[in-house]
């Protein structure tokens, strides 16, 4: 059965996926934004020329689902690696950004 899933354990799964493959000198702080950024136009392009309603119903297709799916993983993962070389812990950063937005944007 597998363990239950946790940020730290998919950075360190995709940590081991890229030293098996000697992909490590490759994964620089630059690389890993460029590629973020491919990966997320990528999913943007699924959505591009779709209406609203459209875009609201994309998962309904199978075949569009997998690939939003997907692209959601590619650009996961390229966010959690680039979390990883560069020591900032995702759910700390997204955490502190929220109270900064609740304090910069207060409810009415």
């Amino acid at each position: 059965m597998n363990e239950p899933l946790d940020v730290a354990g998919l950075q360190r799964r995709l940590a081991e996926f890229a030293a098996a493959r000697g992909w490590q000198p490759y994964h620089t702080p630059k690389n890993l934004v460029t590629a973020l950024s491919v990966e997320a136009a990528e999913l943007a392009e699924i959505f591009q020329w779709l209406t609203p309603e459209e875009s609201a119903r994309v998962m309904d297709d199978p075949d569009t689902g997998h690939r939003v799916r997907d692209e959601v993983a590619d650009v996961l993962a390229y966010l959690l690696q680039l979390c990883e070389v560069l020591g900032v812990d995702p759910l700390a950063a997204l955490d502190a950004k929220i109270d900064r937005n609740e304090r910069r944007f207060p409810a009415p």
